[in-house]
């Protein structure tokens, strides 16, 4: 599973040392959400489905992953022990990805993203 050419292109323009650990993260996204759409928004990597779920970027102590504030608000309590605010987490470059976490923020936003959806679609009706 390669990256699009879109968000490929974003990760082989970051530092060396860096695309190892966003090519992991897209790789975990990707699984978690194996029908979304990948999209450069803001000049990030993220992914749409039924509106934008995620968002990701590289800086130079951590890797960016944005899931929204109901991302954050939903998974506080799991997010002790990393730098987080209303609509980012920090995910330090010498640490390991928490990938069950991601998973689980990644899976979170799809189904609210659906209800959304259909709520908007109930409200056409």
């Amino acid at each position: 599973m390669e990256p699009n050419n879109i968000i490929k292109q974003y990760i082989d323009n970051q530092q060396v040392e860096f695309q190892k650990h966003l090519d992991e993260l897209y790789h975990i996204i990707k699984k978690s959400a194996p029908e979304s759409e990948e999209v450069i928004s803001y000049g990030m990597p993220a992914f749409k489905q039924n509106g934008i779920l995620v968002y990701f970027a590289a800086h130079k102590n951590h890797l960016g992953f944005y899931p929204t504030s109901s991302g954050i608000e939903n998974f506080r309590e799991e997010l002790t022990g990393y730098t987080f605010s209303k609509g980012a987490i920090q995910f330090p470059y010498d640490k390991p990805l928490p990938k069950k976490l991601i998973e689980k923020i990644v899976v979170f936003r799809i189904v609210e993203n659906l209800q959304k959806a259909e709520m908007r679609k109930k409200s056409k009706k």
